[in-house]
């Protein structure tokens, strides 16, 4: 699907998307509880549907309604011998030692850009533990030929936390006691204190030391909980940038003192000269002037092409450092923006872990390649705010991958789209 957007002011209040990284997180723990668990608030986008299919794979039975799941979990007992996680990173990712709790050969799957997805992380494991596999020409399809044991785990902290996340999830459930060692630098420890906080109200500890090493009794059981998902962080940065740049939007239904490490958006745009007002359970922004900033990615990747799009509209210089994550998300975020907004009249200096944003009064019209990246499409939806002219958006349909209704709720507030095949 293709939208052609025409310039046009947004407002209204909408009630964001619940928290995609929770609901990962909910779904996964209610699946590996014994009894029945209800997760409330739950968007059926694909990368959801992808873990609510992979914990099926494990035994799990989960019914779903129009929003919410009854689950009914047990221990990995492996009823399928293939997982395919579709284009989830976090999915394929977090079910790796997941599945390979169940000593049985396993091969996962997934589609487009994610079998180029890095998987070194647990290739490395693999082969310390003398655990056999075989790879496709890329990642994926990645087959696996016995289970995981428990021992000592070491983990660079530098590349994802979800590597890290699998293993906090899998351990647990061994026969014996784990520690995972991390040798660098933890970036994004906000998505381990999601996880931590979420196997903490399913009934599995973990000792935390410090970031540096994480120590895991083994023969742990998951307690059925049920949690009703909260609003995402990441799904808000689109809309508080739409509210910098001329919007007048307010979110509903958003938690302040949620463990997100996305909430990191609010000070990123306070660095940028907006003020946050938060008032009966509402989240706006004051708009001020824009000007350019600092802006360090290493705790919050995701943020990235909602912010490019803000500080290519920002007066003065911005500079994203500590920023090469977002080469490995579905596509390449900080090649994809720099290529698309540069079309539209934006000025961008692209580096191997950052960019430096010149920034300037208005954007003009462009056909705009998403690169099948959904939150390419919806950061450049919210440039129109600011664009002379329309904007064409190929493959818009991507949206689907974490928000399926983006484009009617973007019209919902005033947003004049037009679509074809």
């Amino acid at each position: 699907m293709n939208v052609t957007i025409k310039p046009n002011k947004l407002s209204g209040t909408i009630q964001i998307p619940p928290s995609k990284s929770l609901s990962h997180r909910a779904i996964i723990a209610a699946a590996l509880a014994e009894g029945e668990s209800v997760i409330s608030n739950v968007l059926y986008s694909k990368d959801i549907l992808a873990t609510i299919d992979a914990m099926r794979a494990c035994g799990a039975e989960i019914k779903e309604y129009s929003d919410h799941l009854v689950i009914h979990g047990s221990k990995v007992k492996r009823v399928q011998s293939v997982i395919n996680a579709n284009e989830s990173g976090s999915t394929i990712r977090f079910m790796i030692p997941i599945a390979l709790v169940s000593n049985e050969e396993i091969e996962f799957r997934g589609e487009n850009h994610l079998v180029k997805r890095p998987l070194d992380t647990f290739l490395e494991i693999f082969d310390s533990l003398g655990i056999k596999y075989t790879k496709g020409e890329d990642y994926l399809p990645l087959k696996v030929y016995s289970g995981l044991k428990c021992g000592t785990f070491k983990v660079r902290g530098d590349i994802s936390s979800q590597f890290i996340t699998g293993l906090l999830y899998a351990l647990p459930l061994l026969d014996g006691d784990s520690k995972i060692v991390i040798t660098t630098n933890l970036e994004s420890k906000g998505y381990i204190d999601l996880t931590l906080d979420m196997l903490k109200k399913f009934g599995v500890e973990i000792e935390n030391k410090e970031y540096k090493e994480f120590i895991i009794k083994g023969n742990q059981s998951f307690k059925p909980y049920n949690y009703t998902i909260e609003g995402d962080f990441s799904q808000s940065a689109f809309f508080l940038v739409a509210d910098a740049l001329g919007a007048d939007i307010k979110l509903s239904c958003m938690n302040m003192d949620s463990h997100q490490g996305d909430k990191k958006i609010l000070t990123d745009m306070e660095d940028f000269g907006s003020n946050i007002i938060f008032e009966n359970d509402v989240l706006s922004l004051e708009n001020k002037a824009l000007h350019g900033a600092t802006i360090d990615f290493s705790q919050s990747p995701d943020l990235g092409p909602a912010l490019t799009v803000l500080a290519a509209l920002a007066e003065g210089e911005s500079v994203f450092i500590n920023a090469g994550r977002l080469r490995i998300k579905e596509c390449d975020r900080i090649t994809a923006m720099r290529i698309e907004l540069e079309k539209m009249g934006a000025k961008i200096i692209e580096h191997k872990d950052g960019m430096t944003i010149y920034g300037v009064k208005e954007l003009h019209g462009a056909i705009i390649d998403s690169h099948n990246d959904h939150s390419v499409a919806m950061a450049i939806a919210m440039a129109s705010l600011r664009t002379k002219g329309d904007i064409k958006i190929l493959n818009a349909g991507c949206v689907s991958k974490s928000f399926p209704n983006f484009f009617s709720v973007f019209e919902s507030l005033g947003g004049i789209v037009s679509y074809e095949d």
